[in-house]
């Protein structure tokens, strides 16, 4: 298939690996550009950091205060985000392996309410957040994901040829910039017309609004079943 990935460029570049080397032909227009954003440690005890992006975890290459932070126990979302957690240092890492409903029962496993407070490291924008958990959480924003205004010429060349077969949705304010930037172009109506392949429902939903008729959801969200959600279209 001639598919187009829109994930950050790191973790683009990964997943574009992992579909050429099933044989597909990949076009890699990063759609969000993630940048660090300088955070201050509150001064009461911690008992652990929750991360539920990988991008969070990048973001503490150059926190002043970063080996404070590593020497407690991370819980993450996913193996995605525990891999990150690790190489950026955390030596205890706990992953749920799932979504944030199953992250949140994991903090409640283990912490109770009386715990010192957690500390949450979130992007600036999110689709929701751990409050509902029942744990005390602090949240400090670490990072931000900027939305690129205008595709590549090479991807608005693609589509305007119609030369794309699948487009690859891993947020939804990727998935909402694909169709901005379609716009700007003139090129909604083929930007519309390939499979789309997303990570979850809610990602999908700017483009079912759109009016996409070809959406497929991956039934565990993370890479990899994005991955053989594409090998079984």
């Amino acid at each position: 298939m001639r598919l187009l990935v829109t994930r950050p460029q790191g973790d683009g570049e990964r997943t574009a690996a992992r579909l050429r080397a099933r044989g597909h032909h990949v076009t890699l227009a990063p759609l969000l550009r993630v940048e660090a954003v300088e955070f201050e440690l509150p001064r009461e005890p911690l008992s652990a950091v929750v991360i539920t992006s990988a991008n969070a975890a990048r973001a503490l290459a150059r926190h002043p205060r970063r080996d404070a932070l590593v020497a407690l126990p991370a819980f993450t979302v996913g193996r995605h985000t525990a891999e990150a957690a690790r190489a950026a240092g955390f030596r205890e890492v706990a992953c749920a392996d799932g979504d944030k409903d199953d992250l949140a029962a994991l903090l409640r496993a283990r912490w109770g309410e009386r715990s010192a407070p957690l500390l949450y490291l979130a992007g600036e924008d999110r689709a929701g957040d751990l409050a509902a958990s029942g744990m005390p959480l602090l949240t400090a924003v670490a990072y931000r994901a900027v939305k690129v205004e205008r595709f590549a010429p090479d991807v608005a060349a693609a589509l305007a040829q119609g030369a794309l077969d699948g487009v690859l949705h891993f947020s939804r304010r990727s998935a909402q910039a694909y169709l901005d930037c379609a716009a700007r172009v003139g090129s909604l109506e083929r930007a519309l017309a390939p499979v789309h392949f997303c990570l979850s429902r809610q990602v999908s939903q700017p483009l079912t609004a759109a009016g996409a008729a070809a959406i497929r959801l991956a039934p565990h969200p993370d890479e990899a079943a994005m991955i053989d959600l594409v090998g079984v279209a």
